[in-house]
């Protein structure tokens, strides 16, 4: 029979040589360290939040799949996945602002998959559909999309702090993503794929591509919406507007949201002139 005292020594002994064997997990993976204000003062916390960054998982892995889908030739799915991109894109900065749990390291996490899910996935998806026929006219398009989105991300960044909460200067890349989804997408349902494809709207396509990535870096504002309290009181006609809109919406889907995101691209250039207008006109 074995002795209690002399199997623990050798319990011992086998959990050291296993540690022995398999390095610790802290050697493989470094623990996450960054500087956070709490009381006006500057200190060191480790790990991450959660809940925020689950949800840019989502939309990185989104555009990611846009990217699969449009390889595969199935362009409709690859639309679809781009707007749960930017649905889930929409719900991480909220709720981290909601739950206090903001961090330098999801901010950095965030502007990374909207490089991936707004700026390499819309060009590339558009590339397999319509851009790849076009040569080089057709890869100069998508590349313009795409180095206007990093250079926006990067643009935004570094005036994070000084800009006007309210407006955002040059269109924003979930919503040039939006409108190069949704264009694919009405154009999947009237069946304007591979070689059904008009060449002219291949051009035009090309051209709208290289636009939205020039509007992203233009001096424009668009409206941020962050004003928006949607835990406050609205009037009880707002939530009939609401339902009004989801039901126009799921009347045709692709057709609302490009008009919808194509007015929101449009109203930047539009408040943009009416402020020069407002600069130029003498006061009374």
């Amino acid at each position: 029979m074995t002795n209690k005292d002399d199997s623990e020594p050798q319990a011992d002994a086998r959990e050291q040589q296993r540690h022995a064997v398999t390095p610790a997990l802290d050697l493989i993976v470094d623990e996450h360290e960054e500087e956070v204000s709490e009381g006006g003062q500057t200190v060191r916390r480790k790990g991450v939040y959660l809940l925020p960054n689950l949800f840019t998982t989502g939309a990185l892995f989104a555009g990611f799949y846009a990217v699969v889908s449009a390889m595969r030739g199935d362009f409709e799915s690859a639309a679809v996945a781009i707007f749960f991109a930017l649905i889930f894109d929409g719900l991480d900065g909220r709720i981290a602002r909601m739950t206090n749990t903001s961090s330098k390291f999801g901010a950095e996490y965030d502007s990374l998959s909207d490089m991936v899910s707004f700026g390499v996935a819309p060009a590339l998806v558009m590339f397999s559909w319509a851009l790849g026929e076009l040569g080089k006219f057709g890869w100069s398009a998508a590349f313009v999309y795409v180095a206007c989105a990093a250079l926006r991300l990067a643009r935004f960044n570094t005036q994070i702090d000084t800009a006007d909460k309210n407006y955002f200067t040059g269109l924003p890349s979930p919503a040039a993503a939006a409108v190069i989804a949704s264009t694919m997408w009405v154009c999947w349902d009237i069946g304007w794929v591979g070689e059904q494809l008009p060449t002219e709207i291949a051009y035009l396509v090309a051209v709208m591509t290289a636009v939205l990535g020039l509007l992203m870096m233009a001096n424009f504002p668009y409206y941020s919406f962050k004003g928006v309290d949607f835990r406050s009181r609205v009037p009880f006609v707002v939530i009939i507007l609401v339902v009004l809109i989801i039901s126009l919406v799921i009347l045709n889907p692709p057709t609302i949201l490009l008009m919808a995101f194509l007015a929101y691209a449009v109203s930047g250039p539009i408040m943009q002139l009416q402020r020069w207008r407002k600069a130029k006109t003498p006061a009374a």
